[in-house]
């Protein structure tokens, strides 16, 4: 019974995390929108301080798809391992570049196709691998876990070093990196999402009616869940305003998923029992992942022609051609065929140019 109802709450989870990569994804295409037509009007960008976006109605509306994005992930980190539920983020990557090919005019090439399809399967690979029982189960082994010696050296260094890249690189490289923006996105957020799954636990205990609003814990995991949404959505309007979105999309979901996984392996442990045939499925699952990721924003604005093929490929193709042409020379029709040969024709050119020089003569 409870191995049913385990179940029953990993493919909830999986359906949750599905339905919030589609809203995010989307969030990303309505959130640049708003902010090209206050550009278009002049007003100042979100990358040089401005908060324009604040009077954007389509703004809002991409912040209204990424809340409700938001929320079904948060759910999701209740039913299901974060080590599931983080990676399938990658599907967000996806709908985000389909639908700037199509709102943004911004080019989806072979290249990005491809890596669609490798992020679609190693997201299939990772759900077929990931752990899928909870090792934390209440508010009491939430807190015990908090309090490990590993967390808290790792929740140190993701503050400390955002501290740095906000007030020291963030003035100095950010509208010139990419990174800098973005890397203060993952390290808070892999903070956020242990608040998250903490306060997924939380409401689950509230709704088998146990005391959960006794429990400072409860409140502050939700204080350092509002604080890290919060500059998350900051430096990613910053870095949505200054960059393309193929760009910042896929960078920010490994960054991002990398730092959870880490924080995940820390702190709640999903991976101490798996055994390796089941860890090596997860890796290589995240690795088809970020490869699909890097292909579909690294050669974004690299035409795939004929000329890109290789040599051996252009002659396939060029001896392809000319076979094709040779047969079906053999079933042409008479009304198909030349009424001379080619030297004929060019005998025939050759007298009339002759004649027409001898008349001007």
């Amino acid at each position: 019974m409870e191995d049913s109802m385990g179940r029953y709450d990993f493919y909830i989870g999986l359906g949750l995390a599905l339905s919030s990569s589609l809203f995010i994804g989307g969030s990303f295409i309505l959130k640049k929108k708003g902010l090209l037509k206050l550009s278009s009007r002049g007003a100042v960008r979100a990358g040089l301080g401005g908060h324009a976006y604040l009077k954007e109605w389509m703004w809002w509306a991409g912040l209204l798809t990424m809340g409700i994005g938001e929320v079904a992930n948060f759910a999701a980190y209740a039913f299901a391992p974060a080590t599931l539920v983080t990676p399938l983020g990658a599907l967000s990557v996806l709908v985000s570049a389909v639908l700037a090919s199509y709102f943004l005019n911004e080019h989806l090439n072979i290249h990005g196709k491809i890596g669609c399809i490798l992020s679609i399967l190693g997201s299939t690979v990772m759900v077929i691998h990931a752990p899928q029982e909870e090792e934390v189960s209440s508010l009491e082994s939430m807190a015990e876990k908090l309090k490990d010696p590993g967390f808290i050296v790792f929740a140190v260094c993701m503050l400390v070093s955002s501290a740095l890249l906000i007030f020291v690189a963030g003035p100095r490289y950010g509208h010139s990196n990419v990174l800098v923006y973005v890397l203060i996105c993952s390290a808070i957020g892999s903070l956020s999402v242990s608040s998250a799954k903490g306060l997924g636990i939380a409401l689950k205990e509230l709704f088998a009616g146990k005391p959960v609003w006794k429990e400072p814990l409860s409140y502050l995991l939700f204080i350092c869940l509002v604080i890290s949404i919060t500059i998350q959505i900051n430096y990613l309007n910053k870095a949505l305003d200054i960059f393309n979105t193929s760009v910042v999309t896929p960078i920010y979901y490994v960054l991002f998923t990398t730092a959870v996984m880490t924080c995940s392996a820390i702190l709640f442990k999903e991976w101490q029992h798996l055994v390796l045939m089941h860890i090596i499925g997860t890796i290589s699952g995240f690795l088809t992942i970020v490869l699909g990721i890097f292909l579909l924003h690294s050669f974004r604005d690299i035409p795939f022609t004929a000329d890109l093929l290789p040599l051996f490929l252009k002659d396939n193709q060029t001896n392809v051609r000319a076979a094709s042409w040779r047969k079906g020379d053999k079933h042409q029709s008479c009304l198909h065929q030349p009424l001379l040969d080619s030297e004929d024709t060019h005998k025939e050119g050759t007298e009339k140019a002759e004649e027409q020089y001898g008349q001007s003569l």
